[in-house]
């Protein structure tokens, strides 16, 4: 056993006959991915953990390299898939911040409506699996029916649920209808009265606190250091917001608040991610009451290089016809330059460096996945914890595979 005076924050290394080594992953359900976690324990006390990554191969910066600039969007489905409109709208915003792609303000509207459904997705499959993961199912199985509505949504705007590869660059390839309205409307009026219930359940509950309160902490300046972002840079009690400090798609147009903790610790980033998805449903009110101020019809930048024209105009017209095949077989070229975008993604800022050397495909892209560097800080935050605390401080986290192996 060690030492009465031992902290949580450094466990000495003694008796090390009788530690243990554990494979926490790459296959245990409770790390929510592929990736692995070596874990030496001395009984259920963790004294060091060794973070491993690199079961995905994926490769999507060197695939992107090779594909035309359209093509790109569904491998940004693939990094946080809890959230992929975010990470599609991110890359094009990308591609029209080199290319000089002005976008009108109710396409930009639009945008916010869908990022922000997105980002209420994200933080609910995050929240309630946190709760599963500390004993409690009831509130996983009651928000999923509110997850499900979004991704209704989503379907309805572009066919897809998850992996959603919606929009175009310069906007979106349709106009909302009126079924998506509806869709809409019907989930701001009910979905508040579901995340009452869900708060009421794990908030002030006495056992989801005792396994949250105080584990896996870490301080503001440990996470700048790290490169925290998003929720679990706010919980430590540092306002940074992407959509406030550098704004894009007209954030700028909406009144929000950025929750922030103070300990750092699993519980407050709960918190933090339970009043972001407030925030969130308060800018979507927002939004939908602008667009429905504006004319209906208008859903796309004046960007024929990028977006399909009508069908019936491709089988009249000639001009239709020469961008339908260009944009199809991926004969649209970029400008020569170096840019940098960023988003608020569900789990923080979501990057993209891109550098183009005016061909049809980028000379070098990289993608910023917060939850690539949130995973190298693990090991500082389980260290001296329980076993059972691993579990909870990674679900809080919300490391997604994905994000993991680009």
């Amino acid at each position: 056993m060690l030492p009465e005076n031992t902290s949580n924050k450094t466990v000495e290394k003694v008796n090390e006959d009788h530690f243990t080594t554990l494979n926490f992953g790459p296959t245990h359900p409770a790390t929510h991915g592929v990736f692995q976690n070596i874990i030496t324990l001395d009984g259920e006390l963790i004294v060091d953990a060794v973070p491993t990554v690199g079961y995905i191969h994926r490769a999507f910066e060197k695939i992107a390299e090779r594909k035309p600039f359209y093509h790109i969007t569904p491998l940004t489905d693939r990094l946080n898939y809890c959230s992929s409109p975010i990470n599609n709208m991110g890359w094009h915003m990308t591609v029209e911040k080199l290319a000089g792609i002005e976008l009108p303000k109710r396409v930009e509207y639009m945008r916010v409506v869908i990022m922000e459904l997105s980002r209420i997705a994200d933080h609910l499959i995050c929240n309630s699996v946190l709760g599963v993961d500390t004993g409690a199912l009831t509130g996983f199985l009651y928000v999923f029916q509110s997850r499900e509505k979004i991704y209704e949504i989503f379907e309805e705007i572009c066919g897809a649920r998850l992996t959603t590869n919606i929009g175009r660059i310069g906007g979106f390839e349709r106009d909302f209808n009126d079924i998506v309205f509806h869709k809409i409307d019907l989930f701001l009026k009910e979905f508040p009265a579901v995340m009452e219930e869900f708060e009421n359940l794990l908030n002030r509950n006495r056992i989801f606190m005792d396994r949250t309160v105080g584990i896996g902490p870490i301080s503001a300046e440990r996470a700048l250091n790290y490169g925290f972002t998003g929720p679990n840079l706010r919980a430590a009690g540092v306002d940074y917001d992407v959509r406030v400090t550098s704004p894009y798609s007209s954030y700028e147009d909406f009144d929000f608040e950025i929750p922030i903790g103070t300990a750092g610790d699993t519980y407050d980033r709960f918190m933090v991610r339970n009043k972001e998805i407030w925030a969130s449903v308060s800018i979507i009110r927002q939004a939908m009451e602008k667009i429905k101020a504006m004319p209906r019809g208008l859903f796309h930048a004046d960007v024929p290089e990028f977006y399909l024209p009508p069908k019936e105009d491709v089988y009249s017209q000639m001009e239709a016809l020469i961008w339908h095949f260009k944009i199809v077989m991926g004969e649209t070229e970029i400008p020569k330059g170096e840019v940098y975008h960023s988003v608020e993604g569900g789990n923080g800022e979501l990057g993209f460096y891109l550098i183009s050397d005016g061909g049809r495909a980028p000379f070098r892209l990289h993608f910023r996945r917060p939850c690539f560097i949130y995973y190298q800080a693990y090991p500082e935050m389980i260290r001296g914890q329980q076993l059972a605390d691993a579990v909870a401080t990674m679900s809080s986290l919300n490391l997604i595979a994905g994000e993991m192996d680009a």
